[in-house]
């Protein structure tokens, strides 16, 4: 099932690839829980909703989905989290999972068609775009075994993990926290439709052109041992998204006016804008990322 939120602020399904059923009734007290809780309402209830929904679906045609404006799946997680260097991209490379190895991004997520903003920060050389599959966490997960880790998936959602690159790691809330860079979307869709998230094509076109093309079975950490391991030092809630990390291959800058689209295998396809006020690195070359200029004293490009 593909879940999405559009218009002003309505849950819809999916059906058939083309048409919207708006569901909104199911979830009593909207307004009251606001966008958020909403849909962890929805999702924490899924099992036992899943039978009316699927009656809601049978019994409406919906509209279309080219007529409808599609929101951000989750507005504001209590939790956005990204896996450092998590693919197998590289020869001889060898991983071990790290308490580090995971970072924060902004939780107010941005939808499909909404604007990436740059800004204008030296000694920031460039951003880049790192597409990657993210799964939703669909019950609170603590202390949690890779045999049970599964169990507290509830879907996937395409996801760019926007990186800011020039900027020594003092902290990463600007290389990579800052508000809008972390673009999803279309939809989330539900676990069942997905038997293997390591097996699954994710595409990133700059422009038209395509930068990244890999599969999710290079992962060098599955999602059973990123659960088990975060759920060791957090508690992972309800709408929490994960983000699970990109093959380097292919990436390179974005610049102000770029158009940025992702597509992953099973899931869905969504198109971002970026604005701003700084130009950032030459972006014609596809899949390469120019030598930085110069840095002042002290500050050191750090790649992440």
């Amino acid at each position: 099932m593909k879940i999405l939120r559009f218009n002003d602020d309505r849950i819809g399904i999916l059906k058939n690839d083309s048409h919207v059923v708006d569901i909104s009734a199911i979830i009593s007290h909207r307004e009251e829980r606001g966008p958020q809780r909403t849909m962890e309402v929805l999702i924490e209830n899924f099992d036992d909703l899943r039978g009316e929904i699927d009656r809601m679906v049978a019994a409406s045609d919906g509209v279309p989905l080219a007529s409808v404006k599609l929101l951000v799946p989750l507005p504001r997680p209590s939790k956005v989290l990204g896996a450092f260097l998590n693919y197998l991209d590289a020869p001889d490379r060898k991983l071990e999972l790290l308490p580090n190895e995971f970072f924060h991004k902004a939780p107010e997520l941005l939808g499909p068609e909404g604007d990436i903003i740059f800004r204008d920060l030296a000694p920031v050389k460039e951003c880049t775009p790192e597409a990657e599959l993210a799964f939703v966490v669909g019950k609170r997960a603590k202390d949690v075994s890779e045999d049970d880790a599964m169990s507290h998936v509830f879907g996937y959602v395409p996801f760019f993990d926007i990186s800011v690159r020039g900027i020594k790691r003092r902290s990463l809330v600007i290389p990579k926290g800052q508000d809008t860079h972390g673009p999803c979307g279309p939809w989330i869709v539900t676990r069942d439709e997905i038997p293997d998230p390591h097996n699954l094509n994710v595409k990133s076109w700059v422009d038209g052109t395509l930068r990244q093309d890999y599969n999710t079975c290079d992962m060098a950490h599955k999602i059973p041992e990123q659960i088990s391991w975060l759920s060791k030092f957090i508690q992972l809630q309800p709408g929490d998204v994960i983000a699970t990390g990109t093959h380097h291959k292919g990436l390179g800058p974005l610049n102000v006016g770029n158009i940025l689209e992702i597509e992953i295998e099973k899931i869905g396809k969504a198109r971002f804008y970026v604005k701003g006020d700084m130009p950032y690195k030459d972006t014609k070359k596809s899949g390469t990322s120019k030598s930085p200029d110069p840095l002042p004293p002290g500050m050191v490009i750090t790649p992440i």
